[in-house]
């Protein structure tokens, strides 16, 4: 019998054999990771140093693109109005979705597990349903907005109005996204220790200071997660706008957003180059954002 520690002869150690597993399974990941994300990024970056001259063909220009997109009123107008999308709504949807989450953890909520269905559903729905949806409901003729403003003999709501075309837009956005949010609140939630409640309540602590002194400390990891994705959701906003275009096309132009401004300078307006680069300096906002949060709040978490 071989010695503990004495490696046997035509047999792996422990370690290398640990180790080709391990990889078998980070392998494919990687593969997959390689192609469907830093492909297109390299790609993307060689397409933005180069353009497409009316004599020459596409020719190398360097960072040409790139100074002309910072000084494009139609990017940065696009850019603004998400910041301000994202500065607004994403604020009030994890509120809510902190409200809901707090109100099914208390166990004082009637219903509780059909209120989180419910939550849950509109994130289900598909994107497009949900926003051709909320399009028919908006119509002033025959939606509901129409009857509303019928009922009360006034126009009271005016969803495709240039004042309020975005605030209908980030309508949609949290009746989509709230669910979603609701249960990464709620999981974190379902994880603190029961201790913890039971010193609180040795202490004679109501439920408000029970909010303040347990839950929500527990929960700053998942709000972090939650405000990441939903930074990067508004950077992407693309869906909602782009399909209620056809219902307000005088008010959502084909910039009104950074990805649908590329996405029509590639397919409509054949630029595919500056497409790129407008697609790269919005990948590159949005990472700087991202990682300024998270880097806030884990110093704060700390």
């Amino acid at each position: 019998m071989a010695s503990p520690g004495v490696p046997v002869p035509g047999r792996r150690p422990p370690s290398l054999r640990v180790s080709a597993a391990g990889w078998s399974f980070v392998v494919p990941f990687l593969v997959v990771f390689a192609f469907a994300f830093i492909a297109p990024v390299i790609y993307s970056l060689y397409l933005s140093l180069f353009r497409d001259q009316l004599m020459g063909g596409n020719q190398f220009v360097g960072f040409a693109n790139y100074s002309a997109a910072f000084t494009d009123p139609k990017f940065w107008d696009g850019a603004g109005r998400v910041l301000l999308f994202l500065a607004v709504q994403v604020p009030i949807m994890l509120f809510v979705a902190l409200a809901a989450a707090l109100a099914i953890d208390s166990g004082r909520l009637f219903g509780k597990r059909f209120t989180r269905i419910a939550l849950f559903v509109p994130y289900a729905v598909p994107g497009v349903v949900a926003v051709l949806m909320w399009g028919f409901m908006y119509g002033e003729r025959i939606g509901m907005v129409g009857w509303l403003n019928d009922a009360v003999g006034s126009q009271v709501l005016a969803p495709f109005t240039k004042e309020w075309i975005l605030v209908a837009i980030g309508n949609i956005v949290t009746w989509e996204f709230v669910g979603y949010n609701m249960l990464i609140l709620y999981a974190a939630l379902r994880t603190v220790p029961g201790e913890l409640y039971e010193a609180a309540a040795l202490d004679g602590a109501n439920q408000w200071r029970v909010i303040r002194a347990v839950k929500l400390p527990a929960l700053r990891g998942a709000l972090i997660i939650a405000t990441i994705f939903s930074i990067i959701g508004s950077f992407q906003l693309f869906n909602e706008p782009s399909i209620l275009q056809s219902l307000a096309p005088t008010l959502i132009s084909s910039s009104y957003t950074p990805n649908m401004y590329a996405y029509n300078l590639s397919f409509t307006g054949r630029q595919i180059n500056y497409a790129a680069t407008v697609a790269i300096i919005m990948g590159v906002l949005t990472a700087v954002i991202a990682y300024v949060v998270q880097l806030r709040g884990t110093r704060r978490e700390d």
